[in-house]
């Protein structure tokens, strides 16, 4: 890994010795690998644990790499380190994500993952954020989502760096699941229904068991809490 060129070097010292010295020199060596996804996954967080399931991690991967395969080690280790803080994640997160942000969440780690396996080292905070065509800030606020509540995270900074054709900007695809989440769930379904599946009033009216009047009735009630939404 370029950013990291002590921890091959100390792989393969460890490999060579297998005593605790070495495997001293190795966590040493691995130590801003844990420290970068410690501040990915939790930015602007208390770290001691997520930096504690890095290490162990780091560890793991030790114990069970195996250079006939291919992979370098800081790339196999990357690995093991991004899982033990995601599974710390999903254990000790306290507050509940929206799904939106929960699949900008995912879409970060396959960013990091792909990067990851393709350069064999991890991607800056900038190279995320191009690869996302989100601004970093952005990034950081979305990451920062169960640890905190949303109600604390600045959605503002969540915007798109370009315009592109045909695509709505990141900022109103949030917005438009903000308001969304406002509607009960049949409002919800008879929306999806008409205008993500096309569904004419009375195809949605069969689909769902109800009137075509029932339709018309709970479609003219969403539209009206949307526009107040974005008024």
């Amino acid at each position: 890994m370029n950013g990291y060129p002590k921890i091959e070097a100390a792989m393969e010292a460890y490999l060579q010795a297998k005593d605790e010295t070495a495997l001293h020199e190795l966590v040493v060596a691995g130590t801003g690998l844990v420290h970068y996804f410690a501040n990915i996954y939790a930015p602007g967080q208390s770290k001691e644990d997520l930096l504690q399931a890095g290490f162990e991690g780091l560890l793991k991967a030790a114990k069970r790499y195996d250079r006939s395969r291919g992979v370098s080690f800081s790339t196999y280790a990357g690995h093991y380190i991004m899982g033990e803080m995601r599974h710390l994640i999903r254990r000790e997160a306290t507050f509940d994500r929206p799904a939106w942000v929960a699949e900008l969440q995912e879409k970060v780690n396959r960013v990091i993952e792909d990067h990851l396996q393709l350069n064999g080292e991890v991607p800056s905070i900038a190279q995320i954020a191009g690869a996302l065509n989100v601004r970093e800030e952005g990034v950081l606020q979305a990451m920062r989502a169960g640890w905190v509540s949303i109600d604390e995270i600045d959605i503002s900074q969540i915007h798109s760096l370009r315009y592109e054709s045909f695509t709505l900007p990141i900022e109103d695809r949030i917005a438009l699941k903000m308001a969304l989440d406002k509607l009960s769930k049949i409002q919800r379904k008879v929306i999806e229904a008409l205008f993500y599946h096309g569904l004419t009033q009375r195809e949605t009216a069969e689909a769902l068991g109800v009137s075509q009047r029932k339709v018309s009735r709970l479609l003219k009630k969403s539209l009206e809490l949307l526009a107040r939404f974005f008024s």
